[in-house]
């Protein structure tokens, strides 16, 4: 008896090749071995890779491999999907420290125990010349300058270099070397799920499956979430900044965040769009609720209690949050060293952005200047959602 998948192969999936072989290997009772590869470009997941995570999460629940595979070759190359220039190599060793900080967040979503990983380092260390020309001989230039970044680059007289058409062949190799029956990732890795697929058909396998995660919208409310862009929300980040930055959505984002982030059953989903269509529920309902829910699958239950009891007290009581970091400043430190060496501005460039838009107060006056005269337990506050106490020492 099949069992109904409707919720696994449908709730923030954008495509899947193909659909109806996947549901028969799901209905087989095979244990599948789910291939997600990450190039540890950068240190960051945030919650718009959260969206595949869980749908890893899920398949883990009903008994299937997740294969988590390091691409310490490939990120030294950068994939080159969307790009509009050539990547600058990164060196072995910051592809290494990345990946460290990298699987320490992915393991917040994906069960970690029933997690395999695996390095590229493991079959492509053994590469000798005559591999990679094997390898390249099973594809033509042509076909690759038919995806649309490399197209798009060659037509605008933009530099492709040979290590970015080596890209997708590497990425796909990974699928023949674990023997991947499901790839999972972003519409935009469509085409080096394809070349994986067809890989493994010249190599005697049963092509992967690929499966494509819907695109959640960053904070901005108008460009998918990314760190470059800012517009995002750190899986890694302190519960009461996530809940924070959940609260200061738009309204008419909060039904995407509860479709791709949370478990909320459907028919509690439908209820939602007829309430919030009618006019019949506050937002701020909803987005507590979500804010809740976000905060305990990154943290646990206690935190997200916590993080909302601390969002009632802080703004919507407008009292002070109970605990508050500390900094030591001098009697004339410009305020904006001070926020950037507390890590709430990015830089000081920032921080005079900050000032400049009247979102830094002491104790509760805006200030205009970066000069002020400071007094022991001197608040700072920076936007809606960072405190720090003055500590006055001599210089």
């Amino acid at each position: 008896m099949s069992t109904d998948f409707n919720f696994l192969l449908k709730r923030g999936v954008s495509e899947i090749i193909s659909e109806e072989e996947l549901l028969k290997l799901l209905n087989s009772g095979k244990k599948l071995r789910l291939k997600e590869g990450f190039d540890p470009s950068s240190t960051d997941i945030h919650m718009g890779h959260m969206v595949g995570l869980r749908k890893l999460r899920q398949f883990q629940e009903l008994g299937h491999q997740v294969v988590l595979i390091v691409g310490d070759w490939t990120a030294q190359i950068g994939d080159p999907s969307g790009a509009s220039v050539t990547r600058p190599m990164l060196t072995a060793e910051k592809v290494k420290e990345n990946a460290e900080t990298y699987m320490k967040q992915f393991f917040r979503v994906v069960d970690r125990e029933k997690t395999e990983v695996r390095w590229q380092s493991e079959w492509f260390g053994k590469f000798s010349l005559a591999d990679v020309i094997k390898l390249t001989s099973k594809f033509t230039v042509a076909q690759f300058l038919a995806r649309d970044d490399f197209n798009n680059r060659f037509k605008a007289g933009k530099p492709i270099t040979i290590t970015e058409l080596l890209y997708p062949l590497l990425q796909a190799y990974d699928s023949v070397a674990v023997q991947s029956d499901v790839e999972f990732g972003g519409q935009d890795q469509k085409f080096n799920f394809l070349v994986g697929r067809e890989l493994q058909t010249m190599m005697g396998q049963r092509p992967q499956q690929c499966f494509m995660t819907a695109l959640l919208v960053g904070t901005d409310g108008v460009h998918k979430m990314s760190k470059s862009l800012g517009n995002y929300i750190g899986v890694d980040e302190a519960p009461n900044e996530i809940y924070g930055k959940v609260m200061a959505l738009a309204d008419n984002m909060i039904l995407q965040y509860f479709e791709l982030l949370t478990d909320v059953p459907d028919t509690d989903l439908n209820d939602f769009k007829r309430q919030v269509a009618g006019n019949t529920i506050n937002p701020m309902i909803l987005k507590k609720r979500l804010a809740v829910e976000l905060v305990t699958q990154l943290h646990g239950r206690e935190e997200a209690l916590k993080a909302d009891e601390n969002f009632t007290n802080v703004f919507q009581k407008r009292e002070m949050p109970e605990e508050i970091a500390e900094i030591e400043v001098t009697a004339d430190e410009d305020v904006r060293d001070i926020i950037t060496r507390a890590n709430i501005a990015k830089s000081r460039s920032d921080a005079t952005r900050l000032l400049q838009q009247g979102a830094i107060s002491i104790d509760g006056v805006k200030i205009t200047s970066g000069k002020t005269a400071y007094q022991d337990g001197n608040i700072i506050k920076v936007g809606k959602h960072h405190f720090i106490k003055v500590v006055l020492r001599n210089k």
